[in-house]
């Protein structure tokens, strides 16, 4: 059986602990990476898109990640019960004409028993920004 620890239910350090393993694997813009930390069937809505199970994650992730450049991410935590975790996040990245833009969000995450996230549900918003306003580098 496939397991992703730290397992739920979270204590507080073990859902720190989740959330910093899913940024460092968010940072290294790798999508299989990224994808072995959800279920095969697992549900995500990213801002207006559905996407669903491991290899429409790696799709979607293979597909940002050729248009958005110096990617930089941090997730912070907001709460956690039982088996879900909120995080709030922002990252920064550059777009192909160069442009800056720092991205807001709230993420909703709900893992299997097995530690592996079955829903991912995002809530983002993209703010142009100047490369010297840059806050993660």
């Amino acid at each position: 059986m496939e397991q992703k620890h730290p397992l739920p239910p979270f204590t507080l350090e073990t859902a720190l602990e989740k959330i910093q393993l899913a940024e460092d694997a968010w940072n290294s813009q790798d999508p299989e990476r990224v994808s072995r930390a959800y279920t095969v069937d697992s549900e995500w809505r990213n801002r207006d898109q559905f996407v669903n199970g491991r290899e429409e994650i790696v799709k979607f992730l293979s597909s940002k990640w050729q248009k958005e450049f110096n990617y930089k991410l941090k997730k912070e935590y907001w709460a956690h019960v039982d088996n879900r975790i909120a995080v709030r996040f922002e990252y920064e990245y550059q777009n192909k004409e160069g442009n800056w833009f720092r991205a807001y969000g709230n993420e909703n995450w709900e893992f299997d028993e097995n530690g592996l996230m079955r829903k991912r549900f995002a809530s983002i918003n993209d703010l142009a920004i100047k490369e010297e306003d840059r806050k993660l580098k």
